[in-house]
């Protein structure tokens, strides 16, 4: 594993174990350069409550790596969410730096109703 890599899981870790002393439900986000997937993780770590990603059937058609789908993204995990009952979660960004398509979720997120 690489060291860009190592680093990025070390700060993951960090922001896990914070959360989980928190005892919060956590939005789980992760990147790859095509996709961008979120997942509403319950605060015992043991189930999805929602998820959404751009492997979506509604979302797939478009550009799927970019500002705009994650955007998308953000908005349809903050319906789900919301219709599992959910509206505070913690924000873990999976150890990716808190710009681009990472900011324009959340910030979609939120607009959505979600807190955190």
């Amino acid at each position: 594993m690489n060291d860009k890599k190592q680093s990025r899981l070390r700060r993951a870790k960090s922001t896990r174990l914070h959360i989980r002393a928190n005892g919060a439900t956590r939005l789980c986000v992760n990147r790859t350069p095509r996709h961008i997937y979120a997942q509403i993780i319950s605060s015992d770590g043991g189930k999805v409550l929602a998820q959404a990603s751009t492997l979506d059937a509604e979302l797939r058609s478009g550009a799927t790596g970019n500002i705009d789908a994650a955007s998308k993204v953000g908005n349809l995990i903050a319906e789900r969410a919301k219709a599992a009952g959910v509206t505070k979660v913690a924000f873990d960004r999976s150890g990716f730096k808190y710009h681009g398509r990472i900011k324009a979720l959340a910030d979609a997120a939120r607009s959505g109703g979600l807190e955190f």
